[in-house]
């Protein structure tokens, strides 16, 4: 009788341990499956954003100069908060922006779009697109003053 109870026992602690190992295996991989996926991180604006000077020219009116650059942000990168100590006009070469200016609502612009922006007015400007994406940055500015201002 007792070596039934023993087996019994033992057959009990068994089927205990069977029980928790399935469960515990069952909740790790519902816990595998219900982990949010991981979104790859943001890319920098200092890594992603990449400036090409392509002219600088003074103008016929003292103390302006004209200043024209390359901007190629990579998918994804948003740009500082910044103002200009002029005009900008934004030029999207490629690829697909969204501009904020400050006291505006947001504008999406597309290859072949243009964006005044007046001088000193904060703005944010974003690649939302899915690869590189392009403008030709034309300033009209004052002379020997820094050209990016970063906002807060």
């Amino acid at each position: 009788m007792s070596r039934i109870n023993n087996t019994a026992s033992k057959l009990g602690i068994a089927l205990a341990a069977v029980v928790s190992l399935s469960a515990f295996a069952s909740f790790s991989q519902a816990e595998d499956v219900k982990a949010p996926a991981q979104a790859a991180p943001a890319k920098s604006w200092q890594a992603g954003l990449h400036r090409t000077d392509l002219l600088r020219q003074d103008l016929d009116v003292s103390g302006r100069e004209v200043i024209q650059v390359l901007v190629d942000f990579d998918p994804g990168v948003t740009s500082p908060k910044h103002s200009h100590p002029g005009v900008e006009v934004a030029h999207v070469i490629s690829g697909t922006f969204e501009y904020q200016l400050e006291g505006r609502a947001p504008v999406t612009l597309r290859a072949g779009d243009s964006l005044y922006i007046p001088a000193g007015t904060a703005h944010v400007a974003k690649n939302v697109g899915d690869s590189k994406a392009s403008e030709l940055a034309t300033y009209i500015v004052k002379k020997d003053a820094p050209l990016v201002v970063l906002e807060q």
